[in-house]
């Protein structure tokens, strides 16, 4: 039974570790964090072996075999990096970075050592997102026109200004719905294939964008629009239409649960279904089952719906792209 590290202390951190002991196929090993209190108190709370305020101690742990990078975003490149030198597989948290030098230097590392890596949209793990993927696939919407997205979620006080914004904090996760769902009705390489123009709003509080909106074109004709925000809601939202009818999200797609979850398709015919979705487990649990088989089966990346690596470098360009054309007015 692989022994899971976790590194970072906070409420995401708190989340992880729950699923990660509701999987029969893992255990923590061990916990890190930088104020030792806080750590002891987490290391008390899940029953985890071994706690450090050191976090290349917690990488050099021989019970260690995973690494759960679960802090701050703009730390993501720092600590992958470190744990990718000592060829111990990573989960780390969305977003993969806060910008493309970083992100590369991330991948390039990963990819040196040939290690296992994932970035944790835990989401696409999820039942539905493959159900979802499922439709795209089965022809109903015949060939599809546009696609419409929104993430909007009141977490202004709670946000790291480190973190660059609202775009790599929430943004991220309906950018990388739609760079799924384009690579499924267009095929590899077709989310690159774009152009596009994103506006929003600098916050006063902490100079980070807090709200945003993008418009595309994709290749092939595709139009999109995604909007984001950390000052009001909550509000997720995804929509595809095609030339038949739309698929729609009813639950929210980035946190999907355990239980019920439902996506509807309104046909242009009058017809309409509501889909269902059952599921054991809410995504984070999936994301460990994710990690777990990838694992077993020898692999060195995850596979889809949950991101390759050259997933998460186009999902950031995206990202990056959008903050570049915010700051520019």
């Amino acid at each position: 039974m692989p022994g899971w590290g976790i590194l970072g202390t906070s409420f995401i951190s708190d989340t992880v570790a729950k699923a990660i002991g509701q999987s029969p196929g893992s255990r923590i090993a061990a916990v890190a964090g930088r104020d030792a209190a806080r750590t002891e108190a987490f290391r008390a709370r899940f029953a985890i072996p071994a706690a450090y305020t050191d976090f290349d101690a917690l990488l050099a742990d021989p019970s260690v075999d995973i690494v759960y990078v679960g802090l701050p975003n703009n730390l993501h490149h720092v600590w992958t990096i470190r744990a990718a030198a000592t060829g111990k597989p990573v989960l780390s948290e969305k977003s993969l970075s806060i910008d493309m030098e970083k992100s590369h230097a991330l991948v390039d590392a990963v990819r040196a050592h040939d290690s296992f890596f994932v970035e944790g949209l835990m989401y696409l793990a999820h039942p539905v997102i493959a159900r979802f993927v499922e439709i795209l696939r089965d022809g109903r919407l015949g060939a599809v026109k546009s696609i419409h997205a929104s993430y909007a979620a009141d977490i202004w006080q709670l946000v790291n200004p480190e973190g660059r914004g609202v775009l790599y904090n929430l943004g991220c996760y309906p950018v990388s719905l739609l760079h799924l769902a384009i690579q499924t009705v267009a095929g590899e390489g077709a989310f690159r294939d774009r152009a596009g123009t994103g506006l929003g709003t600098i916050s006063a509080h902490d100079g980070n964008v807090s709200e945003a909106a993008i418009a595309l074109r994709f290749g092939n004709g595709i139009l999109a629009t995604v909007q984001t925000a950390e000052t009001h809601g909550m509000h997720p939202e995804f929509t595809v239409i095609g030339e038949k009818g739309s698929l729609s999200f009813v639950t929210n797609p980035w946190l999907p649960v355990a239980g019920s979850n439902r996506l509807v398709w309104t046909g242009f015919d009058g017809s309409s279904e509501v889909i269902e979705v059952q599921s054991d487990g809410d995504a984070f649990l999936h994301q460990v089952r994710m990690v777990e088989r990838s694992l077993a089966a020898g692999l060195k990346q995850a596979e889809r719906p949950s991101p390759r690596l050259d997933d998460s470098i186009e999902i950031m360009e995206l990202l990056t792209q959008w903050e570049a054309d915010v700051r520019r007015g």
